[in-house]
């Protein structure tokens, strides 16, 4: 078959590669947010096993063209395939008009984007011809193995309402769909629900285990048994049952807001999506306040202080210290002029960050939460400011800065000899009882 591939998506690159790969004449045109010279330098393609190979391979044997780059080859197309972010969203009937002018035969339209329910239908519209039908067809793509998701399937969701359509997106996929069959069928407008529902329950599987997680760490038990006996019911399993420090990453991040957005356009509010988000923002602390607090605060020679912005990237294992396989960087905080990059470690609960060693001074005395509150909502946020008399030393501003930052609704603190300026929601009163409870010499108002 001969297809069109739009957009500069991981899916849409998976598609192009694969498709090609089995004979398929594709013709891709990556979006103009990221062209095809920027595109072969990111490096979330870089890092996917097989992917950038395919697309070698397709560009030498020829069956896969880029826009730009090469001519694509003469006739007529069979299918416009669509992998655009949701940002794109506005920008896809106008996509879709455009080919429909330009090929005159009867195309199909393969929504692989993630948009709004009813997106599909409304799509099948700009097609301009009677014949023309849409299918959507979920993006099921694993970061990290997008090659082997696309290429060994453990399922295709199709949202199709035409058996012509079916057999045609049955024909394009039939290489990878030969052990069995792996391609669900259902409309279009519950295949679009589906994979933000799917994505709605992974997170609350998620969110509840971290809750879970916080309540066996207040109550002296260790969690991994509660995982294992909840993961060995049948009606539960293991899949997304193990704590951690939230859920992240642009797709599955941007797919639940997405969901988000779907339920507060038809009107309906959910709580639970609420409470998920909500305690994903809250478990996002809990590393550092870990660590802030096993080390009283004093974090000197224990954290790695860097000029740089690794919002998330994979580093080799420390030289010394402890004997530790892998590393796992976050960014979680900024201090002052650095940032405060923490290790995790992989495969291991025990010794979190006892191996680092310093590079660079990191300044204690002024600690501050990147912002966890949505944009636009800076103003619900207070500001406080406590004067100190007494304090003398160093050791006295980090166990003060340590109680701060360990009060809920606490954002930032900036603590020094004088004074405290602490932004969150909080009120003035749990502030000082916080810090009169450390029992210092010092007076505060």
């Amino acid at each position: 078959m001969r297809l069109e591939i739009h957009g500069s998506e991981l899916a849409a690159a998976t598609a192009a590669a694969a498709l090609s790969w089995v004979g398929h004449q594709v013709h891709w045109v990556p979006h103009d947010s990221l062209p095809w010279p920027r595109l072969l330098e990111a490096d979330w393609l870089k890092r996917e096993p097989d992917l950038m190979a395919g697309i070698r391979e397709g560009r030498e044997l020829g069956t896969l063209t880029v826009e730009g780059i090469d001519s694509p080859k003469p006739g007529d197309i069979n299918i416009l395939w669509l992998a655009l972010s949701p940002e794109q969203r506005d920008e896809a009937g106008e996509l879709v008009e455009q080919a429909a002018a330009r090929h005159a035969n009867d195309m199909m339209l393969v929504n692989n984007s993630t948009f709004p329910v009813g997106e599909t239908e409304r799509l099948e519209t700009r097609l301009g011809s009677p014949k023309g039908r849409s299918v959507a067809l979920v993006d099921m793509l694993e970061e990290g193995r997008a090659w082997a998701s696309f290429t060994r399937p453990g399922r295709w969701l199709l949202g199709c309402d035409d058996d012509h359509a079916e057999a045609q997106v049955r024909e394009l996929l039939r290489a990878f769909n030969r052990r069995r069959d792996v391609v669900q069928r259902m409309p279009r407008r519950a295949a679009e629900l589906t994979k933000l529902a799917t994505i709605g329950m992974l997170a609350t599987r998620i969110s509840y285990m971290n809750e879970i997680a916080g309540l066996a760490d207040s109550l002296g038990v260790d969690v991994e048994h509660v995982r294992q006996g909840m993961g060995a019911d049948s009606r539960i399993g293991y899949e997304y049952l193990y704590p951690g420090c939230g859920f992240g990453g642009p797709n599955f991040s941007r797919d639940l807001m997405r969901l988000a957005n779907v339920q507060e356009a038809s009107g309906r509010h959910s709580a639970l999506l609420e409470q998920v988000l909500d305690i994903n923002e809250q478990v996002k602390e809990t590393l550092f306040r870990k660590l802030w607090t096993h080390f009283h605060g004093r974090l000197s020679g224990r954290v790695w202080g860097v000029e740089v912005n690794p919002v998330l990237t994979l580093a080799p294992p420390l030289q010394g210290g402890d004997p530790v396989a892998h590393y796992r960087w976050l960014q979680v905080r900024h201090v002052r002029k650095s940032l405060v990059v923490i290790p995790r470690v992989c495969g291991r609960r025990e010794g979190i960050a006892t191996g680092c060693r310093s590079v660079g001074s990191v300044l204690n005395s002024s600690i501050h939460y990147l912002p966890s509150h949505p944009p636009g909502q800076e103003s619900s946020m207070a500001q406080q400011s406590l004067s100190f008399h007494g304090v003398e030393n160093a050791d006295q501003v980090n166990r003060i800065t340590t109680a701060l930052m360990m009060l809920d609704g606490v954002e930032s603190a900036e603590v020094g000899r004088h004074g405290a300026d602490v932004e969150g929601r909080v009120s003035r009163e749990a502030l000082i009882k916080a810090v009169q409870s450390l029992k210092l010499p010092i007076e505060v108002q």
